[in-house]
């Protein structure tokens, strides 16, 4: 796949890339592939795979948010890791307010680097953990939109996402598996937390048959003040029936 491909692939989504962007995503590829040599950031890490797995798939988030070009959404990205979907998010859609949170200090390190090689602006790196930052006197209920490619399922998620929504926001998992099962045992914790399930998107990403899926939940009432749990009790004790 090159960067030619990459670019058809991304007009299903009716997204356009200039000159600057394709660039600054051929950097962010050489940045992953040089400090991925000594730390562990991702295991896909060929060219092609890099384009259609991370780049293509972060940008995905179109197919449920088309107005992102027109709206400057306020975003954050949990365990964003290498900066998947917020840095590829912030290189096609420059209007969008992003900060990104990792508990990992050496992935903040990248992220930071990522960002001042491409010049990116209006975006931020948190290093730390979902619950402690998602208390009223950090950034709980401050974004219009959550998203989280992480791999937790979607109860511990959502403990970990929703606190941060805005009312009349939502939180976005992407997920690369069908989840009936996973999504019929997040009800309670996607209601306790003052989300709604709104709609889900099935799709392949474009020329493949790499299957995803992505699942909007609505903020619809305020998190009660008990949510989120200390950091460790979402994924020990998670909010099911």
């Amino acid at each position: 796949m090159s960067m030619d491909l990459m670019k058809k692939d991304l007009e299903e989504f009716n997204i356009l890339l200039d000159e600057q962007q394709i660039n600054q995503f051929n950097k962010y590829y050489e940045l992953l592939k040089e400090w991925n040599s000594f730390m562990n950031l991702t295991t896909i890490i060929e060219f092609d795979e890099v384009l259609k797995k991370h780049f293509v798939d972060s940008l995905s988030l179109v197919k449920v948010l088309p107005d992102l070009l027109q709206k400057d959404y306020s975003l954050i990205d949990i365990g964003t890791g290498a900066g998947f979907p917020g840095i590829p998010l912030k290189i096609a859609f420059s209007n969008l307010k992003i900060t990104l949170l990792d508990s990992l200090n050496k992935r903040v390190r990248f992220l930071n680097e990522v960002i001042d090689q491409l010049g990116l602006e209006n975006i931020t790196v948190i290093h730390g953990r979902a619950e402690d930052f998602a208390k009223p006197d950090k950034l709980r209920e401050s974004f219009e939109i959550c998203v989280s490619r992480a791999v937790a399922n979607l109860t511990i998620l959502s403990e970990y996402c929703i606190p941060f929504v805005k009312k009349g926001g939502y939180f976005i998992s992407y997920k690369s598996e069908k989840i009936t099962e996973e999504f019929d045992n997040a009800k309670n914790a996607i209601h306790l937390l003052g989300g709604k399930f709104e709609k889900q998107n099935e799709f392949l990403l474009p020329g493949s048959d790499i299957y995803r899926n992505l699942f909007v939940i609505k903020k619809v009432s305020v998190t009660p003040a008990r949510f989120p749990r200390k950091a460790g009790v979402p994924s020990k004790e998670p909010l099911i029936k």
